[in-house]
């Protein structure tokens, strides 16, 4: 592999679209998000744009698919980046399951630790063909690349292979800790500081277009017309899936949309929609006995002859049916 580069999704993004466009993107973009409402930045803003927005979101300006339809030579980079002339999920690689285990370890003892011990802010977020912080301080990200991790620092850009939880807080400049944040209902188990961690690029890939998938279908959702109380898309380090909340509530609508890569309930990914409030377990939609709500499997959304829409109209119908 090449060596990690510096970073800026949205102005490369920018640089290769027409004059007077403006790109908006699904991964964190400098500069730093300070909002202190949000743990994670919304790199899909629109509002501080000064040229034509070319977005991944519909209704929000020019969509990537409809400028990669009068400039194809675009399609290969909005299919890589999940933003337009959208690919289909694959099979999930051999070892997938470990490696996504090991790669929660590091989300969740090393990476996200680190922004927090820099701003009080926890919240994860898709990255090209992984994932990794927000921008924090002065143009800082933490990221995973194949199975490396990177830390960039403006533009002066550092990685190391993926071993340990001790050789990666060591390497980001923090303490290991089985505890660094008390505020979790339910923090990740630790395997421990010197335990080996098993990475594979093939799993980290499988991963990352798994969470770019899902960014991009709930960055979608999340716009649903008339909803309430929307928050923002984030990847939770202590469950490991990018998801937001919406709906009110004092009325029982209120529900979290998401997307797990697997837990010890589900062995490969799957989207969810988890209701905060009581569920109708007579319908058949809300199916999954291990929380409550309901949950569309990978293996549904291969078999679909439209993957994005199948897993849009999954979440919609959630939200429907919390409303109706």
């Amino acid at each position: 592999m090449t060596a990690p580069t510096a970073r800026n999704a949205r102005a490369e993004a920018t640089a290769r679209l027409p004059h007077g466009h403006e790109a908006r993107v699904l991964e964190p973009s400098p500069p730093a998000d300070t909002n202190p409402d949000w743990f994670a930045d919304d790199p899909t803003d629109p509002s501080d744009a000064s040229g034509t927005v070319v977005t991944p979101i519909p209704g929000e300006g020019i969509t990537w698919g409809e400028i990669v339809a009068t400039h194809p030579d675009l399609a290969g980079y909005a299919t890589d980046h999940w933003l337009g002339a959208h690919r289909r999920l694959g099979e999930l690689p051999a070892g997938y399951d470990e490696g996504r285990r090991h790669l929660h370890q590091l989300a969740f003892y090393a990476i996200a630790p680190k922004r927090h011990a820099e701003t009080g802010k926890l919240g994860l977020r898709y990255t090209h063909r992984g994932f990794g912080t927000p921008f924090f301080g002065a143009g800082e990200q933490v990221r995973i690349e194949e199975n490396l991790l990177v830390h960039q620092q403006g533009e002066d850009v550092r990685s190391t292979p993926i071993t340990t939880l001790a050789a990666a807080t060591h390497f980001l400049g923090i303490s290991y800790r089985d505890v660094w944040f008390d505020g979790f209902h339910d923090p990740l188990d630790p395997v421990g500081a010197d335990h080996h961690l098993n990475v594979e690029p093939a799993v980290t890939d499988a991963l990352g277009g798994w969470f770019g998938f899902s960014t991009s279908v709930l960055e979608e959702a999340r716009r649903t017309p008339g909803a309430e109380d929307v928050a923002r898309v984030q990847l939770w380090p202590e469950h490991f899936d990018p998801a937001f909340e919406m709906g009110s509530s004092d009325r029982g609508q209120r529900a979290s949309y998401g997307a797990s890569p697997g837990d010890d309930a589900h062995p490969e990914p799957y989207l969810y929609v988890a209701a905060w409030g009581e569920i109708d377990r007579s319908d058949s939609y809300w199916n999954d006995t291990n929380f409550n709500g309901a949950s569309l499997s990978y293996r549904e959304v291969l078999a679909a002859a439209d993957q994005r829409e199948t897993a849009l109209a999954f979440l919609r119908c959630g939200w429907e049916r919390l409303t109706r």
